[in-house]
């Protein structure tokens, strides 16, 4: 019998090398071709080194010296986004010419003339997309929300809360990308910091323990970290070990409970929806978790993908607190994401419910944005 995960795997590399060689070919006729010295030969070898490097790293991942394991998957993640822009301008440019060759927009003599002109301007154009979002995916913003919640919050008339969501440390976001981060909290002096979920990558070989403990140690906070899983503490396993870094640093992490703050509001942390399939358990749903919790208190809640708004709303949340989306990350995915999600990104309120979903600040797989900036979330709670 075969097996149904190796069927898959082969299925996906077939697409992902029949992508790439589409990519390879109209890179050699339209440009490379044209470059004196360069056959065939050279051209092919160096672009599936290039285009395979992200897919030899991971499956030969333990093979590897670090150092070049570590050099094929930065080179593979900017690849992914480099293919990403060329399928979509390859593609348009491939529909044009096939419209033409019914309309006639461009003589055929005229195009071969064109060829190596197009081709270079599309090489400019996706290499200048894809080191602004390099750029862009470096530079977080600081994003301030004012939240005003219909309740008492003892003897609490205000909360500064920071949220920075979806951080991904691993081998490609790393301890100095981390470093930015804390200076940039604590600049903000605020009375409270939460994580809700994806502070760790699926891969976190690359990450130097002492490092990241010492650096998550120096959130300075009067009332705590607090933090919840994601999806990506569950892909790739070690997930017991990504919780033991964060309370070594004094992170304390909810798993589907609860914690008071300050005897003025109610903090509830869910374990996210994917560690079902990690774990076989599924998660608490809202109504039992806050069974024996004072619900005349602000309830806030941490839950990693912002899902299923009707039950937290149902349920009496004042704020609940999300990312995963990444706003999309790299532009026209927003497009879908706006569809899957009531709120993808941003400010969302429902009644008495209230949903802020930030946009993380890290990046998955490719260390590019397009079309949206990382952010760290400063957020000012009013208690009536």
């Amino acid at each position: 019998m075969i097996n149904p995960f190796l069927f898959v795997g082969c299925f996906i590399f077939l697409i992902y090398g029949g992508l790439n060689y589409y990519i390879g070919i109209r890179g050699w006729q339209a440009l490379f071709s044209y470059v004196p010295g360069l056959i065939p030969k050279v051209y092919w070898p160096i672009f599936w080194l290039l285009s395979l490097s992200y897919l030899l790293s991971r499956f030969s991942q333990k093979l590897l010296p670090a150092l070049l394991y570590e050099g094929l998957i930065r080179i593979g993640v900017y690849w992914l986004a480099v293919m990403f822009y060329l399928l979509i301008v390859l593609m348009a440019i491939d529909v044009f010419r096939l419209l033409n060759s019914f309309l006639l927009f461009v003589p055929a003599e005229m195009q071969q003339r064109l060829n190596p002109a197009v081709g270079l301007t599309v090489f400019l154009l996706v290499v200048g997309i894809v080191s602004y979002g390099a750029w862009n995916a470096r530079h977080p913003r600081i994003n301030h929300y004012d939240i005003a919640i219909d309740k008492q919050a003892g003897l609490l008339k205000q909360l500064h809360v920071v949220m920075v969501s979806d951080i991904h440390l691993g081998t490609i976001i790393n301890n100095g990308y981390l470093t930015k981060m804390v200076n940039s909290v604590n600049q903000l002096k605020p009375d409270l910091v939460l994580l809700p979920g994806d502070v760790f990558d699926e891969d976190i070989d690359s990450i130097n323990e002492g490092e990241t403990v010492a650096n998550f140690q120096r959130l300075s906070t009067p009332y705590g970290v607090f933090a919840v899983l994601g999806n990506h503490e569950y892909i790739g396993g070690f997930t017991e070990e990504k919780i033991k870094y964060l309370r070594e640093a004094g992170v304390k992490v909810l798993r589907d409970s609860s914690q008071e703050i300050a005897g003025s509001l109610n903090l509830v942390g869910r374990d996210d929806r994917s560690g079902a399939r990690s774990s076989g358990v599924k998660r608490q749903d809202l109504k039992t978790l806050l069974q024996g919790v004072n619900q005349t208190l602000p309830i806030l809640v941490m839950d990693h993908q912002p899902l299923q708004l009707a039950e937290p709303e149902a349920a009496g949340v004042d704020l609940q607190l999300s990312g995963h989306t990444h706003a999309g990350q790299l532009f026209p995915i927003r497009l879908i994401t706006q569809r899957m999600f009531e709120d993808d990104w941003g400010y969302l309120r429902k009644g008495n419910f209230q949903l802020i979903v930030s946009s993380g600040y890290g990046t998955w797989g490719p260390p590019v944005r397009i079309g949206n900036y990382p952010e760290i979330v400063d957020i000012t709670i009013t208690f009536k």
